[in-house]
């Protein structure tokens, strides 16, 4: 059967994580968005901002999509405007891993880079991108961060696959926030199907949502490697909205969980899916044996190769390597 790249985005599957499973004595599902045809998550939100802003005719034939990204979302947007007709305009913060760059580039975006500045300042990334949307002719600005189209279609695509992929049978659902459209969106179809399951934040170090859910207060504490999660803000797309259980996940701890599903399960994934699986395995511990829980595996590993991968960058932090670059594993091949 044919099929448009439109058409491949999403109905990815969930891959049962036996590790995290059988450590936990529960299931442990990782739904697969490294499979979208842009390689992450984002492509979900991208379709979802484009299809809203055709809906509503803020967005014409042969317009420009503006948006500011740290990387996977303005993948998606490239992606999906080029399929439909469109052209896009990223701007993002310099610092992000050289592939995601490369991948821009590959997928027909223009790039913008800016220093990296706090969002309280005129300068970040996100302001950029408004600004030259207001500037720019036939131009709309995607804003995934408040827009509502970017959880409303989470909610309307993941959550409702999450829910017929399980036949229902799920207890848990954990993630980190990057803009807060994927947990938003997928706790509200869950919890609208289970009043009983139990929503959780995975928040990688650095990140202040861990201290807002727990103590109602933004705080940072320390920093993590990870690339495009960690919010310091209340986003739109989580405005009045509740976890019931978070977790603050350090480098040091999902470091070896990614190293041993590229060794043991043949999964290569980016940090953010090594923070929700860590993140998993806390929420089944604290559910209980014989529970059910998923997370979302965002994107693949090879976009991260100059960090999570990289001996010499990890290393330098105090940070866990990969074991198949320690001598040893050299020795082992030649014993």
């Amino acid at each position: 059967m044919n099929a448009t790249i439109i058409e491949l985005i999403g109905n990815t599957p969930l891959i049962r994580l036996k590790a995290a499973s059988e450590a936990t004595g529960c299931e442990i599902l990782g739904k697969a968005e490294f499979l979208n045809p842009g390689g992450s998550v984002k492509d979900r939100t991208a379709l979802g901002l484009i299809r809203a802003a055709e809906q509503d005719e803020s967005l014409q034939p042969g317009g420009v999509i503006v948006e500011g990204t740290a990387g996977n979302t303005g993948i998606g947007l490239a992606l999906v405007a080029s399929a439909l007709g469109y052209k896009t305009l990223i701007v993002m913060p310099r610092g992000q891993s050289p592939a995601k760059r490369e991948a821009l580039e590959t997928a027909g975006a223009r790039i913008i880079e800016v220093d990296p500045a706090p969002y309280s300042s005129e300068h970040h990334f996100v302001h950029v991108s408004r600004r030259l949307a207001e500037q720019t002719p036939k131009a709309i600005w995607a804003n995934q961060f408040d827009n509502p189209a970017n959880k409303a279609f989470h909610a309307q695509t993941t959550g409702r696959e999450i829910l017929e992929q399980t036949g229902g049978c799920v207890d848990g659902f954990i993630c980190a926030a990057g803009t807060g459209g994927s947990l938003a969106g997928i706790a509200a179809a869950l919890r609208s199907a289970h009043s009983q399951i139990r929503i959780g934040l995975a928040d990688p170090a650095g990140g202040a949502l861990y201290s807002w859910f727990t103590q109602g207060k933004l705080e940072t504490k320390g920093g993590s490697i990870t690339e495009g999660i960690g919010l310091g803000r209340i986003t739109g797309q989580l405005e009045d909205f509740t976890v019931d259980h978070a977790y603050r996940i350090e480098d040091a701890e999902f470091l070896p969980v990614l190293f041993d599903l590229v060794q043991s399960e043949g999964l290569s994934l980016g940090g953010s899916a090594g923070v929700n699986i860590v993140g998993a395995m806390h929420l089944a511990r604290e559910l209980g044996p014989g529970r059910t829980v998923v997370t979302l595996l965002c994107d693949c590993g090879a976009r991260y190769a100059g960090k999570l991968f990289n001996p010499e960058f990890l290393r330098a932090r105090g940070l866990p390597v990969p074991p198949w670059t320690a001598p040893e594993a050299d020795a082992a091949l030649t014993a």
